[in-house]
């Protein structure tokens, strides 16, 4: 009997646990659009071309960082990279429209700055993506792609979040 409760009791706790932890999870949105929404044009090339204002929640206490990698994996030439932000502070919980929360790295156009989205058909998925990691990267010796960032992010990321948005040409 004593084996069947200290069980139960334990089972219990991991449920907590896990309850817990499934609410502190990693979040990133948009006052500006919903998730799997429209980008209003403001922020793409048609408009300001400037970032959306994002909201982070429940960052990880062990998180050091964050980074964010906006990307659009429906171009006609593959993956088309639109920002990448790393060191970003961990206390960070908003993201201002047309600012810079961290380092950037290069994107697709080969510029240090966020490329709003300017889809040369159709409507295409924006894929924002923010990390929680371990470490601080500081001044590295080259600016990062997003490829290079990923690599240096391996094995440092503790959580992920993702708001994802569409833009279609007028």
């Amino acid at each position: 009997m004593r084996i069947f409760i200290t069980l139960a009791f334990t089972l219990s706790q991991v449920f907590v646990l896990i309850t817990s932890l499934a609410w502190a999870q990693l979040k990133i949105s948009s006052p500006d659009f919903e998730n799997n929404g429209d980008i209003p044009r403001e922020f793409t090339c048609q408009g300001k071309d400037i970032n959306p204002q994002l909201i982070i929640g429940n960052v990880p206490d062990t998180a050091k960082s964050l980074a964010l990698i906006v990307d659009d994996p429906d171009a006609p030439i593959g993956t088309w990279v639109h920002w990448v932000v790393y060191d970003i502070p961990p206390e960070t919980k908003n993201i201002d429209k047309s600012s810079v929360p961290g380092q950037e790295g290069i994107n697709s156009f080969g510029r240090q700055s966020f490329g709003g989205p300017c889809p040369p058909d159709g409507k295409h998925r924006y894929f924002f993506k923010l990390y929680a990691l371990d470490v601080y990267f500081g001044l590295i010796e080259q600016i990062p792609d997003k490829i290079a960032l990923e690599k240096f992010m391996e094995g440092h990321v503790v959580d992920k979040a993702e708001l994802i948005g569409l833009y279609q040409k007028e």
